[in-house]
This record gives C-alpha cells, structure tokens and sequence, in this order.
C-alpha cells in the first residue's frame, strides 16, 4: 500500500467491539471460579449467574466488580431536559428495568451509579452495551432525542438523551 494514500477508518457499528475491554483479562479464569462481591460464577467461558457458587470454585474479582471499584465507567448514560426533572421516577425505573435484562444474560452489564445533578442526570455503566439499550428504551417510551458516541481508540461509549416537552 503506497504511504501517501489515506484510507478512511471504517465507520461501523461493530467498530467499537474490535477495541478490548482493559478490564477483561487476557487469559480466562480457571474454572469455576466466583466473584466474591457479587457471586457472579465463571463457567463454560462465560460469566453468569448460578443459584449457587460451586464449592471448589477459585476466588476472582470479574472486570464489572474491578470497574465498579475503581470508579471507571465504560459507558456514560447523559440524560437532560425539563422532561427528565418532571419524570424521573419513571425514566429511572425505566433504566433499572433495561439494566435488569441485559444482566439477566449478562452479569458483567451493570450500572454502577447514578447521579442527580441540577441540570442532568448521569448513569455510570460497567460495559458499552446498556448506555444504548438503555437510551432505545428511554427514545420508545419517553421519545426525546438520543445520541451515542463510541470511543474509537478506548472501549468506552457516551449516550445522551433529551428531551424538554
């Protein structure tokens, strides 16, 4: 390829996947192995939730516990607008809802946190994914305008919402 050609950097949606989570390991767990915070079991490859943490499990804190402990979100929710203020009960348990079936498949999809401010709201998430499930839920009950920006360089995304009316 000639040095003097620029190639433009492909703008997909899966652009973001390619980045990896600095919280993930390298290698996997040995198997089974629990988080002792949160009880989340790493089994067959993949961490989920089992009615109970096998006996002979290893001790390992999973990259959600590490980001929560850390205070290092992978993805920020921003909600605004004078329609936020008037219904935050309902959007707030409108999240919590899309947090509770995305980690129903996905322990390590969490929020870590949510803020009130004056102005805005910020949900804090351990993973890219729910920041987006969480603004198409917000956009098909609430409608508002919903943005996302994934970090190319860093596996870290931004959702903002809003609306006024």
């Amino acid at each position: 390829m000639r040095a003097d050609i620029a190639v433009p950097a492909r703008s997909s949606r899966l652009t973001h996947d390619r980045v990896a989570d600095p919280y993930m390991r390298r290698a996997k767990p040995v198997q089974p192995a629990a988080c002792p915070r949160c009880r989340a079991v790493f089994l067959k490859g993949r961490w989920q939730w089992a009615t109970r943490v096998p006996a002979r499990a290893a001790r390992e804190i999973c990259q959600a516990c590490r980001r929560i402990e850390d205070d290092y979100p992978a993805g920020i929710m921003t909600l605004r607008g004078r329609y936020v203020r008037a219904h935050l009960p309902e959007i707030l348990a409108l999240a919590r809802n899309a947090e509770k079936a995305e980690n129903s498949l996905r322990p390590m999809h969490r929020i870590m946190d949510i803020e009130q401010r004056r102005d805005r709201v910020v949900i804090k998430t351990t993973d890219i994914h729910l920041p987006g499930r969480i603004g198409h839920a917000l956009v098909r009950s609430f409608k508002g305008e919903l943005g996302l920006k994934y970090d190319r360089g860093a596996y870290f995304v931004r959702a903002d919402w809003t609306r006024e009316d």
